[in-house]
């Protein structure tokens, strides 16, 4: 739709006034009163923003911006892969940023400084950096009212603001794999205005995993650029209007695997090469994505609100190898979708004396997919085998989906130590493909009877509609007779998923350096959603289970004294799903049949995943000392198993267990006042283990994938 074209740098116009005002010819002389001091009122705003949307009753896991440097590469790391250390979080394809929270494949939610990112094409686990990052927790469990749509995770971030960071940092990081990544940050403030930017470039011959276990990968360069910008302008001392805005631009090649068997149209025939080498071919991808978002904030009293608008241009672009393709495959599709976003959010509390507290809000959100394929078949006889040249079909798509929300809730205080958070949520979700509604209760009780134990349990009904950028255009029927038809010919629209869901733990603090906490937590849903890869591209496709049922028990412990911290967490999970029953020609006809009356596991299930980290920070007048070890460990993710009948069991078994381990240490250096040297060395998979995350087989998988071999990363860094 055009206004969300226009709603980017329409925002970015909004946001720019307060900044004009700042030029501007001087006014009557009181305007001096106005000039604030931008850390007490940015601090008190900041405070009064949390008490609009606590997550009240859910487990949280918090991790600030000296944490994530005793992390493996730091600020340098993947988004993703900082998430990696939280608990409950498995780990997958890089290419797409993907995670798994809880047994689910995506399904997460990220918000910066508590507003909702329209989703893209590609996940924010690739487009956004930690370097931006004052604090970040992720949310699962029971959640309150105001967070619906996607509900396995809430990845809420604050960023760095400028009124705190004064100055800036420029760095240079790279080592194994051809790495190269400069990248800047730069904060401060003048009158009224505080802001803070970065931006990095990463060029490395990594760039997705690789699909073989040897050391370097054959055609994987990628190229990455990420830049984000915050400017916060105050009002007056109970309001400010803030402004974010994020671009990304990447460019990956298609890892190849050498030795592969020629496909559909074997070497020899008259319209391709009698051979071709599958170490040659050349599949590309390019990703993008933009959004801004401005909101304002007021506190007047006991009243707390923002609201918020945002846009979001998103794409991704697959160019096949036009000949190797059809050689091995007998297709070559060149695939583009652009997702454009659009959208409002508002959000307030009201305290009512001292027992209650009044929260309510609503989202809109409008999106609209552009997806468009030329895709190169062979013609086909009655039994299957090309028997003319090859030729193009077309399809362009157009898919509109738009999500509403409104929630109240009551935070209720019963008694000392004792909450009851209640509330309800009704979402609403009209596509061009399907249109639902649910009113969804939220329960959450927390009952601390001493200051170091917390108790919690909860109740929510959730509301989960099909992600409108995964939905697969309706073209089954259009490669009938060719070599891209499919063996069925289903397809069932992708609906919403409806589940229950509870949640229990306790949060025990022993002194003020140790603390553990045990979580669990039951779902049962009808429509369960899942994605998948399906053919060559690494665009994902989604489709329903029409009952899913996902469990598990999360741990977690962390301990700190002094300049040592260390933390553990260790997960158990179990997703498992029966019947698919949308976008059903994305599967083989055998296990259609055999899921249509069998559970069967999750693609992404992971029975047992850990990670664990534990560093040390020397403190000294001429600069600090950090030294880190952290590991990461899975049981394997789901890959297709044949029971002794011969009957192949769609994700029955898993690939082997796996464990990464990575050291790594920093020096600061002082060079006068407000300068700093900082030099860092990280090394990533220390004992170099090969492991599989991916064996090629699986629902939804495409290509195998092995984790990183060893690598060697050095930094450094200049702050001013």
């Amino acid at each position: 739709m055009n206004f969300q074209r226009l709603l980017i740098p329409l925002i970015i116009l909004l946001a720019a006034s307060p900044m004009r005002s700042q030029t501007a010819p001087a006014q009557a002389p009181d305007t001096k009163a106005t000039q604030l001091d931008p850390y007490i009122v940015t601090d008190a705003l900041d405070k009064t923003r949390g008490l609009i949307q606590p997550s009240l009753g859910a487990t949280s896991f918090i991790m600030d911006q000296q944490q994530i440097l005793n992390l493996p590469q730091g600020a340098d790391a993947p988004f993703n892969q900082v998430l990696l250390r939280a608990p409950g979080v498995a780990e997958d394809s890089a290419a797409n940023g993907d995670m798994h929270v809880r047994g689910e494949h995506g399904n997460l939610q990220y918000r910066i400084n508590d507003v909702l990112l329209p989703e893209g094409i590609t996940g924010f686990g690739l487009e956004l950096d930690p370097r931006f990052v004052q604090s970040m927790q992720l949310i699962t469990g029971s959640l309150p009212a105001q967070y619906g749509f996607r509900t396995a995770g809430i990845v809420d971030i604050q960023t760095k603001t400028g009124a705190f960071e004064q100055g800036g940092e420029v760095s240079l990081y790279g080592g194994s794999y051809d790495t190269v990544r400069p990248s800047f940050e730069l904060g401060g403030s003048s009158g009224n205005l505080s802001y803070f930017t970065d931006g990095s470039y990463d060029r490395n011959s990594l760039g997705t995993e690789n699909p073989t276990p040897s050391v370097t990968a054959v055609h994987d360069v990628s190229s990455q650029y990420k830049e984000f910008t915050y400017l916060s302008y105050i009002l007056d001392r109970t309001s400010r209007l803030t402004f974010m805005g994020s671009a990304s631009y990447s460019n990956f090649q298609v890892p190849d695997t050498p030795g592969l068997l020629a496909g559909t149209s074997p070497g020899g025939s008259p319209w391709l090469p009698i051979s071709f080498d599958s170490a040659k071919l050349n599949e590309n991808q390019n990703e993008q994505n933009y959004f801004g978002v401005v909101t304002y904030q007021k506190s007047s009293g006991d009243l707390n609100f923002q609201v918020s608008a945002f846009g979001r241009e998103s794409s991704v672009h697959f160019t096949p190898d036009p000949v190797g393709d059809l050689y091995f495959n007998g297709v070559a599709s060149d695939v583009k979708r652009t997702l454009y976003s659009g959208g409002v959010q508002g959000d307030g509390s009201y305290k009512l004396g001292d027992s209650h507290t009044l929260r309510t809000g609503f989202s809109l959100l409008d999106e609209s997919v552009a997806a468009d394929s030329t895709t190169a078949v062979f013609p086909v006889n009655a039994n299957g085998n090309p028997d003319g040249p090859a030729f193009s079909i077309t399809n362009d798509e157009g898919l509109h989906g738009l999500f509403a929300g409104a929630y109240l809730q009551d935070e209720w205080r019963l008694a000392p130590g004792l909450t009851l958070n209640y509330g309800a949520r009704l979402d609403e979700f009209d596509s061009s493909f399907d249109n639902e509604d649910q009113l969804s209760p939220r329960l959450n009780l927390i009952y601390e009877p001493t200051d170091s134990t917390t108790l919690h349990a909860g109740y929510a009904r959730y509301f989960t509609p099909p992600p409108v950028e995964n939905v697969s255009g309706s073209t089954v029927a259009g490669f009938g007779g060719t070599s891209n038809a499919s063996a069925v010919t289903l397809d069932d629209p992708v609906r919403a998923e409806r589940a229950n869901y509870l949640d229990a733990g306790i949060t025990q603090k022993i002194g003020p350096e140790l603390q553990f906490g045990l979580d669990g937590y039951y779902k049962r849903a009808s429509n369960q959603l899942d994605d998948g890869l399906f053919g060559q591209t690494l665009i994902l496709s989604a489709f329903n289970y029409a009952r899913g049922e996902v469990y598990g028990l999360e741990l977690t412990g962390s301990y700190s004294h002094g300049g040592f911290t260390t933390y553990l967490n260790l997960a158990h999970s179990v997703a498992r799903g029966e019947d698919w029953n949308s976008a059903e020609f994305l599967f083989d006809p055998g296990d259609l049949a055999y899921v249509k009356n069998h559970w069967i596991f999750l693609d992404h299930d992971q029975q047992l995943t850990g990670s664990f980290g534990a560093s040390y920070v020397w403190k000294e007048l001429a600069g600090d000392t950090r030294v880190y070890v952290d590991s990461l460990y899975g049981t394997g993710l789901r890959t297709d198993a044949t029971a002794p009948d011969g009957t192949v069991i769609p994700n029955g078994g898993t690939v082997p267990a796996y464990y990464s381990l990575s050291v790594g240490a920093e020096q600061s250096f002082k060079a006068g006042w407000h300068r700093l040297w900082k030099a860092r060395l990280d090394i990533l998979n220390l004992t170099d283990k090969s492991y599989e995350l991916r064996n090629g087989s699986g629902v939804g998988v495409n290509a195998a994938q092995y984790g990183m071999r060893r690598g060697i990363f050095g930094s450094t860094s200049y702050s001013f």
